[in-house]
Order: C-alpha cells, then sequence, then structure tokens
C-alpha cells in the first residue's frame, strides 16, 4: 500500500486508505519503484488505460540464464477490454525493452514514441516475427495525444539520448505530470530542456508530479557534457597511439561527441559492440552522429591503418565478460590485440555492483601494457543523464506541484526524493513512497492512497519466452549451481508389482562417485527397501517417486549437509534395467 512520506519516516503501521469508486483516475506503477529498470507507469480512468514507458530491467549474477526481468503485465492482460495507449519518453533498454513482450500479451491501440525512440523500437521489433509492422506514432515538444479521457502534451528534457520528453496529462480528475529521465545542464549537447514550458506548467499547479529519482543522494549540480566532450578531445589530441574508448552505447551524445572528438584529431573510427554498432547506424540516419564512410574504419581496414589515426570505440566500460572490451583485455578479439602503448579511456562509471568486474578488465589492460584512463577528481571522463539533489529541486519548484510521487529508483532513492521534496515546500502528507502494484486516486484533484493494489511481481524472461520463468525454475538452477543433481533409475514390474533390481544412483555436481562408492551403496539399499515397502500394496509411479525423494533428501542432507535435486526415473522393463546397470559397472569401472 502506498505510504505518506513521514509514515515511512516514522515507520507507522497504520494509515488510512480509501475504497476505488467509479469516476476515480488510478495512478500506479507495474515496474520502475524499488529499482532501477523496466519502467512502467499508468493512469487508468473507466474504460482507458494510458501508459507511459515500457522498460527492461537487466538481470544480476543471482538470476542464472535469465535473460530480462520484465513487469508482471497481468493486470493489463486481465483489462484486455479497455483501450491503451502506449507513450514513451525515450528510447533506452528501461523504458523500451519490454515493448516486444508487451505486444505479445496485452492489446495496445496506438503507440506514440520520440524520434530517437522510435527508431529504436522499430529495430527492436524488427527482430520479433509477427510485430515488424506495428504502428509506432512520432511525437515532439509540440505534439498532442487526445483520447476519450486523457489529453496528453509534451516538454523537452536533457538526458544522455536525443529527443527526451516529460508528459503533461489531463484526467477528469486532475492533472499529472511526468519528467521521463532527465537532468539539467545549461551548456548542452542537442536539445535544451524546455523551461519555459515547465515553468508555464507550474502555474496551473498540477495535481501530481512523478520525478526520476536515480541521482536522489546526489547533492550537487551534475557536471556538464560539454565538459566531458572537452576532456576527451584534450585526451585525443594529445595521444600519440592507438586509442580505444569505451563507454555505454544508449549515451548516444557520448558517442557522437567521441565520434567527433575523433575527426576534429584526424582519426578514424571503427566501432565494435552489436549495440554500438545499431546506434552509430540509427544515429547517422537520424543526422544525431556526423561521420561519413570515408572517415570510417572496415575491420580489415585497421590492420594496416597507423595507430596514430585510429579511434576504437566499443562497448564493455561495465566489465561485460562477452562486450568487447572484456575480449580485448582477455586476448581473444578477433580483430583487435592490444600494444603496449595503447590508451584505454574508460567514458562511463561503473554501475554498483559491477566495480569487481570493471577492476578485472581494468587490471587485464595495464597487464598488457596499455594505459588506462578512467573517471577521477582529476578527470573529467563521465557525467551522469539524471538529475541530482538540486536539478531535482528545480523540477518542483518550475512544475509546482500539490502532490509528489518519486518514481524510477531503488527505495532509497524514492526516499531520499521524497526528503527533497518535504525541503521544497510540498506537505509531508502530500508526498507518497510506492511500491509496484500500489495505487494512487486521483478524486477531484486530490490524491488518495488505496486499500487495493495490483499485482506488481518480477517476471523473468530465458530468451525471447514471453511467458517469463516461474520461481520454481529459478529455484532449481541455483540448486543446481549449488548442490548439483542426483538422478535414481529404479526398475519395476507393475503387473507384479515387484522392484526388479537394487536402484542405480548417478551423481553429477553432487559428490565425486569414485570416493562415494559407501555413499551411493547405502543410499541405494534404503531407498531400495523404502520401495519395497511401498510396493506391499498397490500403488502408482508418483507414489513411487514421491517415496524416492522422501527418502532419498533427508538421508543425503544428514551425510553431506547438501541438498541435491533429486530425479526419480522409472523404468517398467527388466531388460531395460539390466542394460542400464552393465552401462553404469563399466564407467564407474573406468573412473
Amino acid at each position: 500500500m502506498p505510504h505518506n512520506l513521514f509514515l515511512n519516516e516514522r515507520h507507522a503501521n497504520v494509515t488510512k486508505t480509501y475504497h476505488v469508486e467509479k469516476d476515480d483516475t488510478l495512478v500506479y506503477a507495474l515496474g520502475g519503484l524499488g529499482e532501477v529498470g523496466k519502467n512502467m507507469y499508468c493512469l487508468e480512468h473507466d474504460d482507458e488505460i494510458l501508459i507511459i514507458d515500457c522498460g527492461v530491467l537487466f538481470p544480476g549474477d543471482e538470476l542464472l540464464g535469465v535473460d530480462y526481468v520484465i513487469p508482471d503485465y497481468h493486470h493489463l492482460i486481465r483489462m484486455n477490454k479497455k483501450h491503451k495507449v502506449l507513450i514513451i519518453t525515450h528510447g533506452h533498454e528501461d523504458h523500451i525493452g519490454g515493448i516486444p513482450f508487451l505486444l505479445r500479451q496485452v492489446k495496445i491501440d496506438a503507440i506514440y514514441a520520440p524520434r530517437f525512440a522510435k527508431a529504436l523500437i522499430q529495430k527492436k521489433l524488427s527482430e520479433h516475427h509477427g510485430l515488424e509492422t506495428t504502428k509506432i506514432t512520432e511525437i515532439s515538444d509540440e505534439s498532442h495525444v487526445k483520447t476519450k479521457y486523457f489529453s496528453a502534451g509534451f516538454f523537452n528534457t536533457i538526458h544522455s539520448i536525443p529527443d527526451s520528453l516529460g508528459v503533461f496529462v489531463n484526467t477528469p480528475n486532475g492533472t499529472v505530470v511526468h519528467t521521463g529521465d532527465f537532468k539539467f545542464d545549461l551548456t548542452p549537447v542537442g536539445t535544451n530542456a524546455d523551461y519555459q514550458k515547465m515553468a508555464f506548467i507550474g502555474t496551473i499547479h498540477p495535481d501530481l508530479l512523478l520525478s526520476d529519482s536515480t541521482n536522489s543522494s546526489v547533492e550537487d549540480f551534475s557536471i556538464s557534457e560539454r565538459t566531458v566532450a572537452k576532456e576527451i578531445l584534450d585526451i585525443i589530441r594529445n595521444t600519440e597511439q592507438r586509442l580505444i574508448v569505451a563507454t555505454f552505447a544508449s549515451n548516444v551524445h557520448r558517442v557522437a561527441q567521441i565520434i567527433e572528438a575523433a575527426i576534429k584529431c584526424e582519426r578514424k573510427v571503427i566501432v565494435f559492440g552489436r549495440s554500438m554498432e545499431n546506434i552509430v547506424d540509427i544515429g547517422r540516419k537520424m543526422g544525431t552522429i556526423h561521420i561519413r564512410n570515408d572517415q570510417m574504419l572496415t575491420p580489415d581496414e585497421l590492420a594496416y591503418t597507423p595507430d596514430d589515426k585510429v579511434c576504437i570505440i566499443c562497448t564493455g566500460s561495465q566489465g561485460e565478460p562477452l562486450a568487447a572490451l572484456s575480449r580485448i583485455a582477455a586476448g581473444t578479439h578477433r580483430f583487435i590485440h592490444l600494444k603496449p602503448g595503447d590508451t584505454i579511456i574508460f567514458s562511463s562509471n561503473p554501475i554498483p555492483g559491477n566495480e569487481d568486474s570493471v577492476n578485472k578488465v581494468v587490471d587485464n589492460l595495464f597487464r598488457a601494457g596499455a594505459t588506462v584512463l578512467t573517471k577521477s577528481i582529476l578527470t573529467n571522463l563521465h557525467t551522469t543523464g539524471h538529475a541530482s539533489q538540486k536539478e531535482q529541486k528545480l523540477m518542483i519548484q518550475l512544475i509546482r506541484p500539490t502532490y509528489f510521487m518519486p518514481i524510477h529508483g531503488e527505495f532509497k532513492m524514492l526516499l531520499h526524493h521524497g526528503r527533497t521534496a518535504r525541503d521544497t515546500g510540498i506537505p509531508e502528507e502530500n508526498i507518497f513512497i510506492c511500491a509496484n502494484g500500489d495505487i494512487l486516486i486521483l478524486r477531484n484533484h486530490k490524491v488518495l492512497p488505496s486499500n487495493w493494489r495490483f499485482q506488481g511481481d518480477d517476471i523473468y524472461v530465458d530468451g525471447n519466452d514471453i511467458s517469463g520463468l516461474s520461481t520454481a525454475v529459478l529455484k532449481d538452477r541455483r540448486i543446481l549451481a549449488e548442490n548439483g543433481l542426483v538422478a535414481v533409475v529404479i526398475a519395476i514390474d507393475s503387473k507384479i508389482n515387484k522392484l526388479l533390481a537394487p536402484p542405480v544412483i548417478v551423481s553429477r555436481g553432487f559428490v565425486f562417485i569414485k570416493d562415494s562408492q559407501a555413499l551411493m551403496k547405502e543410499a541405494s539399499f534404503i531407498v531400495g527397501k523404502s520401495l519395497e515397502e511401498r510396493m506391499k500394496e498397490k500403488t502408482t509411479f508418483g507414489e513411487l517417486k514421491n517415496c524416492v525423494r522422501s527418502t532419498l533428501e533427508p538421508f543425503l542432507y544428514k551425510k553431506t549437509h547438501r541438498n541435491p535435486i533429486v530425479i526419480p526415473v522409472i523404468i517398467n522393463s527388466r531388460q531395460t534395467m539390466e542394460e542400464i546397470q552393465k552401462m553404469y559397472a563399466k564407467r564407474t569401472r573406468k573412473k
């Protein structure tokens, strides 16, 4: 349930909540609260739902084999008869990456996206069979989206990708502003923030502001993107050997500046990494990245181009094992082999949790004799695309909302942002710290916490599987990684309800068979006795499997203090079992 800020800080157990009434407008998030990623915010009134953004979250190491984490679309699927419109604020994966999975399950009447985001979404949908022809309407700060109950306008913001928008929505019960991802930069690269329009919106006193919280614990203004550009240009100008620059592919403005600096220093550019190649290709088509074909190198040309005429731009600034820079550092890249004197620039900060991976790559680069430059108090090689506390205060002062809901951030970030809003003068009782699925009621220009919430769980995606992976599957993967697997092969004759031979136990990743013969023999004996007891009466295959698990699992834990996955295999054939026993005995002798 949503909480007012002052209730959270006093750890109160109870807050007054309200029932949803027929004419209420609902405001809720299905993703983006308590996490940095999978942003998805919804306004719902009667038979319409206005969705703002549809992103993914990239999993940590604990989610074995998971490619993406997406919001739970259960509520939207359940409301499939309602009309739905999707508005995109900008083209980063945590705001557009979930669109293919949403379209597979939910009927969306219309998608609206700014120019650069539209190109990225179209590229993404072209890789998903059946979604290639999805219509996307381009929007800008001058656009207007009108539905039966909602009316949306837009204003330019500054972010690390072109065509980033904030959204202003009129509803039957009041006005809502969604900032999108933003920062304030007084010397920006690309389009400036529309301060005048934000101030004009502020004269209307919107009822509710939803604002980006990612950098809410950072106090000072972030440095300008132009400062970073100047630093990178100086380094390139003063570097005499080959230059390799690693940055986020999604930071389009940074990529554009690196390319511009390389060209100024008469270096030719080559790009490695699929995401980086896609961004540069789309950026050139959109006119955001300016570079001619003759100013770029092919992999074949790289081999005989002088080192002082080369600038390599690649992915891998976060130490991702399969990214280009990691393979360069490990000496496994197909086209690039490090030389003493190479200069490597990390134009990024490690995302929390990636520090060890980044440090490992940096260490390997140093071992190869390269010079490695990272962001420090002496170098301005990176700046964020998200607002700091002072920039967040400026946004609140410009918009001047009555109620405030921090979004896009971990809980501590939301809480920091809530305190920042309180410091600007928003009453504590008007600040709501919510979780995914919590509902705020917008009723006659008032925002009230609801006594109801929607399902806001994570869905784990493996490949393009839109059903997601169940918690049980992830649990099994963790058990397999930590404790291994034990298969128990039992042969029975169901006609006479009799065990034909002692159970054969096979282990993988649990214990070393050769050193554990006594354990396996004892386990086989115990399981066999238990099965014989069970088969004195009429039974089923399912009951026999449960008998194996309930007997073997506690025995193995008692002996080894480990809980492997136990898989019973029942063979209702004497001949097959004899063949398996011979094959297993032969393998055991070899070991």
